[in-house]
């Protein structure tokens, strides 16, 4: 390969990126527009030019994925001898390869210790998950806020437990941590700074053997990320940053875009790159997505498609969350078979893991194939720890046993905010337990046949194949052909916790990842039921805010919803039993929708069980038949 090879098919900004084998250099990389190819060439060409030795070069990345994928692509580049690494592999083997020995065994995880340290929380608090403790105290370690300095530091951040409680978690972790001998990777980073700040041997070394330095998803990376990268570089300025302010969406790790944003005002002389060609969505994808760039900040950016013109985006409200996740599943069942898009290349995008819920069921009942992508529903905590122990009941009376075992979990009928997003998930997981219970409800059924149920209507997860069910954070990075974007209503996105005008502005970044991970199909929708449709909506300039869907409308103004929920309140009355308990709005709304002729019909309707088909069967095909 000779050296023109590493500018083939570069456009003329990414071409100039790569021609800059000299720092400092900062990239700003929209979306889509080949940003790792851009910095394997650089650095392969930094070599190839004689710029610098390859075993001079350490480039760094967040994910060990991403560092093998930039290993790989420089060998295909026939440079071999780079260090790829993420911060912490990077830090690890500067420490042993200065001579130094971390002082304790790596936890893989601080998730076993907090969850001990947890269950001697008074009882309100006892139940957060260990998740929601871990992002806290790493919160803290990236931002350099020891315990004794957390109260003072926290500002209007909001901790998931009381701010003297969380200290107390803090303070004990890191006791727990010095007592047996273990460090986590922040420590890892901390090390490696205090190695540099005491060894002047260990340093200098460091600095002959390391040149260059490139930094990919710069704009992901926190103080601690950044402390260490100051003293990698000492005095000089060979460092090349890549990244897309656009896409910041950690604050709650401690990663902040003004480094990225300001690295001109640290290093005067930087050269500034924009990568504005997309290579991946259509004109009316990126229309769309550069609407809310006005409104993002930063670094201005506009992207330029690459490709050809494709559908429209569709925004489209719905009644309500049930006919909402029933369209998707039709537009899924609609993609596949006329359009030829295979279920693995959509995605279902949200802001929260317990929305997945809602899609997984519907797909299930379609017969269409599934991957979760953040822990499906039956495998999160709360199944996890609900449906064990029913599975070898054969008693009755399951919505009391279930409810019973929501609340001994500490579940709370009237979530309030202010939780942290893990435990937002475990409460509403618990939640949907209880009220697939009460539908579920029966005097022939057994709390076993619940579970059963359950995994029936929940069963499509599959390995690795079938539509992608994720969350807005879980997608950045990847793309898909199809995108489906739901519940884009206020308290979702942006979400209920998003208070402060920090918080809002990245929730609206988020957003932008969703909007940018398309190919050719973005379909948006919420539900009219849920609460007034999200003010980024408004910032898009989407006219459908304010217009009805008919067909939807249809379902809950016409007769035969209206003769259903008629015989439901008689029914709910003769029972003694609230009317959610005989049938949900979502499950009559379908029986108006499909009009059931027959008890095979009315079966095949989600929501209606073998136990509620043989006790209401005959009373809903009447009710049906009797509107004409």
């Amino acid at each position: 390969m000779t050296s023109r090879d590493v500018f083939a098919g570069l456009n003329p900004e990414q071409r100039r990126a790569v021609e800059t084998v000299r720092g400092p250099l900062c990239i700003l990389a929209g979306a889509g527009s080949g940003k790792t190819t851009t910095i394997t060439h650089r650095i392969a060409h930094q070599v190839r030019s004689g710029a610098f030795t390859a075993d001079s070069v350490l480039a760094v990345t967040f994910t060990d994925k991403a560092a093998g994928e930039m290993r790989t692509r420089l060998r295909h580049l026939d440079v071999e001898n780079v260090r790829a690494r993420t911060f912490h592999s990077a830090a690890l083997a500067q420490l042993h390869g200065l001579g130094q020995q971390p002082p304790g065994t790596i936890l893989p995880s601080k998730a076993v210790a907090l969850r001990q340290i947890a269950n001697t929380l008074p009882r309100p608090y006892r139940f957060r998950p260990a998740g929601d403790l871990a992002n806290e105290i790493e919160w803290a370690r990236n931002r350099l806020i020891s315990p004794a300095q957390y109260r003072a530091r926290i500002g209007e951040h909001e901790p998931p437990i009381p701010p003297d409680l969380m200290v107390r978690v803090y303070e004990r972790y890191e006791k727990g941590k010095r007592e047996r001998g273990l460090i986590d990777f922040e420590d890892v980073l901390e090390l490696a700074i205090r190695l540099f700040d005491t060894d002047e041997d260990a340093r200098m070394r460091f600095h002959a053997r390391y040149r260059t330095f490139t930094v990919d998803e710069y704009q992901d990376v926190n103080l601690l990320q950044q402390t260490l990268l100051e003293r990698w570089l000492g005095e000089r300025d060979d460092l090349c940053v890549v990244g897309d302010d656009y896409q910041s969406i950690y604050a709650f790790t401690g990663a902040s875009p003004e480094y990225l944003i300001h690295m001109p005002r640290r290093f005067p002389r930087t050269t500034i790159v924009r990568l504005e060609e997309n290579y991946r969505s259509t004109p009316q994808i990126l229309e769309v997505a550069n609407r809310l760039a006005p409104h993002l900040g930063g670094a201005e950016k506009t992207l330029r498609t690459t490709r050809a013109d494709g559908p429209a985006v569709v925004f489209e409200p719905c009644v309500d969350g049930a006919s909402e996740a029933r369209e998707i599943v039709r537009k899924i069942g609609f993609l596949h078979a006329e359009k030829g898009v295979a279920y693995e290349e959509m995605a279902i995008l949200f802001r929260v893991n317990f929305r997945s819920e809602d899609f997984e069921e519907a797909l299930s009942a379609a017969a269409v194939p599934y991957q979760v992508r953040d822990g499906a529903f039956l495998g999160r905590v709360a199944a996890r720890r609900i449906l064990p122990p029913l599975r070898r009941r054969r008693e009755g009376d399951v919505a009391s046993r279930v409810r019973t075992a929501a609340l001994r979990e500490g579940w709370l009928e009237d979530v309030p905010d202010g939780l942290g997003e893990q435990e937002v998930t475990r409460q509403n997981d618990l939640g949907r337990l209880v009220r697939l219970a009460e539908e579920f409800e029966g005097e022939s059924r057994t709390c076993a046949d619940f579970v059963v149920d359950l995994e029936a209507r929940f069963s499509g997860d599959g390995d690795g194949r079938g539509v992608n069910l994720l969350t807005l954070h879980r997608a950045k990075g990847l793309e898909f052909e199809a995108v489906f974007l739901p519940r884009v209503v206020e308290g979702e996105l942006p979400f209920k916790r998003a208070t402060s005008g920090a918080a809002v502005a990245e929730e609206r970044r988020l957003l932008y990842v969703g909007l940018t991970r398309a190919k050719e199909h973005l379909i948006v929708t919420w539900p009219l039921d849920k609460g007034k449709p999200s003010r980024f909506l408004g910032e898009l300039a989407v006219a459908a805010v304010a217009r009805r869907v008919t067909e939807d409308q249809a379902e809950t103004t016409g007769p035969e919803f209206a003769a259903l929920k008629s015989w439901r309140l008689e029914r709910s009355k003769a029972d003694g039993v609230p009317a959610y308990v005989v049938f949900h709005d979502a499950t009559l709304k379908e029986i108006a929708r499909r009009r059931p002729v027959t008890h095979a019909d009315l079966a095949r309707v989600p929501g209606v069980g073998g136990t509620k088909l043989e006790r209401y069967g005959d009373e809903v095909l009447r009710a049906l038949s009797n509107t004409g």
